[in-house]
């Protein structure tokens, strides 16, 4: 019997009709102890504005006050009844076979973006396998902004529901991640006791999302870093540092990026700033929330280069490239000669596609480039923690990640140490064809992210330095 045609029931059995209409005696509510359990029928959609329960003749039924206290009792009982029997012993260091034993058939919601038809592809592919391997369900919930998902959890705390939540699994990380992390909205330390937890590799993005610890609770899933593209038949050596670039553009090279608050035009002036703050007292600050630095000198050698810059830019610092891809449909038209993209495949996808000359290369700085990580975590009142976890450690799996990393299906770069990889496990990342236009396997350093509170503070600043 579901919830609500449980509840229904209840309703009945006090001589109600459960009408799923929208409105009930306000002087008749339950009694204040039982305040929390309304909370959470309303919050679980019980009694919520568009599916509620309407009494009927009120001044024979509704109007006693010892059948209305029976009713909350009951339902409470039967609440907490249900809540027993759906208890789980499953603990985030549970022994991995107790796991795969209490995981076997549950359903898991995986909250996670579903703007992407290729992505979307994917996680069909994930859900055969994992109903084939663990008789786990993963149902994608596709989401617009992983914020909304954030407001969701935030809410079920504020009225109580601690468990049977309908969010098992999220797709997450930066100011999500420290939300979440901040608000008590996740389970526990669990990443770490994932069997394949052992094949990642050691990046400092591992450990700090954003320079928030992580602290085993988010699992990794995917990496991105920034890059760019230059086409080898207009540019011989592409600028490998913050000032070859302002060389190359003094020079005649012809560059542009996005004006913040536009990602990748954020994320570039994130990776300027890491680079002209190196050695120095600033590039501490950039660890630590934005309000404990002083954000005027330690962004002043960043506002510096980018008044050298501008005038030499594509667009000479008055218009500007709208996103990330825009570039890159400049590079092919011929009016850019490098590129940016935070996904170090994208050329050759785009290649494949005949998007981009097949003369195009992917490369970063000498000293690296702004990279982090996406991961998948567990809330603290999840239904099915366990399905969860193991989820969580297909997605690890070298199958999985192999399958991410191909181009042919999503193109986005492993969170394996592939270096330490044998046998057919490493065989499945050998036979992956990035072909000569992305960035090889294992290349590239990736620097940390600043901490999630400087790049709404940066946007700020150019916004006022450079804004029209």
């Amino acid at each position: 019997m579901t919830k609500e045609r449980h509840i229904a029931g209840l309703w009945e059995s006090m001589g109600c009709q459960y009408t799923g209409g929208t409105t009930y005696s306000p002087e008749h509510r339950e009694p204040e102890h039982l305040m929390p359990m309304s909370n959470y029928l309303q919050e679980s959609g019980a009694l919520s504005s568009d599916h509620a329960c309407t009494l009927t003749d009120a001044r024979q039924t509704v109007s006693r006050p010892a059948r209305l206290q029976r009713f909350w009792r009951m339902t409470a009982g039967a609440m907490l009844l249900a809540a027993a029997g759906q208890a789980q012993a499953v603990e985030p260091d549970s022994p991995w076979p107790e796991v795969l034993q209490e995981a076997r058939g549950e359903s898991v919601y995986f909250n996670a973006w579903g703007g992407s038809e290729r992505i979307n592809s994917y996680l069909s592919w994930a859900a055969d396998r994992l109903e084939k391997e663990y008789g786990v369900t993963l149902e994608h919930v596709k989401v617009g902004d992983i914020a909304e998902v954030v407001g969701q959890l935030e809410a079920a705390k504020l009225v109580g529901r601690n468990a049977d939540g309908n969010v098992d699994l999220v797709w997450v990380n930066g100011e999500n991640f420290a939300s979440l992390k901040r608000g008590g909205l996740l389970w526990g330390d669990f990443a770490n006791t994932l069997p394949n937890a052992s094949l990642l590799n050691k990046s400092a993005s591992m450990q700090a999302d954003f320079s928030v610890p992580i602290e085993g609770l988010e699992s990794p899933w995917g990496g991105a870093q920034l890059v760019f593209i230059y086409d080898t038949v207009t540019v011989e050596t592409p600028p490998a540092s913050a000032q070859a670039l302002l060389d190359f553009v003094k020079e005649g090279g012809r560059f542009a990026y996005p004006a913040p608050p536009a990602f990748h035009g954020t994320t570039f002036i994130k990776q300027l700033l890491i680079e002209l703050s190196s050695g120095s007292d600033a590039a501490a600050a950039l660890a630590v929330p934005v309000e404990e630095a002083d954000f005027d000198a330690v962004t002043a050698p960043l506002w510096a280069y980018l008044d050298q810059l501008h005038p030499q830019l594509r667009g000479a610092g008055e218009t500007w490239p709208t996103s990330g891809e825009m570039t890159r449909q400049l590079l092919d038209d011929g009016e850019l000669d490098i590129a940016i993209s935070f996904n170090p495949n994208e050329a050759s996808a785009a290649v494949r596609g005949g998007q981009l000359p097949d003369t195009v290369r992917t490369y970063v700085f000498d000293k690296g480039t702004i990279g982090n990580t996406h991961f998948v975590s567990i809330p603290w009142n999840a239904s099915a923690k366990a399905g969860a976890m193991v989820v969580a450690d297909f997605l690890l799996s070298p199958e999985a990640q192999a399958r991410k990393a191909d181009p042919e299906f999503w193109g986005e770069p492993t969170v394996l140490d592939v270096a330490s990889l044998t046998g057919p496990d490493r065989a499945l990342f050998d036979a992956v064809d990035l072909g000569v236009w992305a960035l090889p396997l294992g290349t590239g350093k990736v620097l940390s992210e600043p901490h999630s509170s400087w790049a709404q503070a940066l946007e700020a600043g150019w916004l006022q330095h450079y804004g029209q």
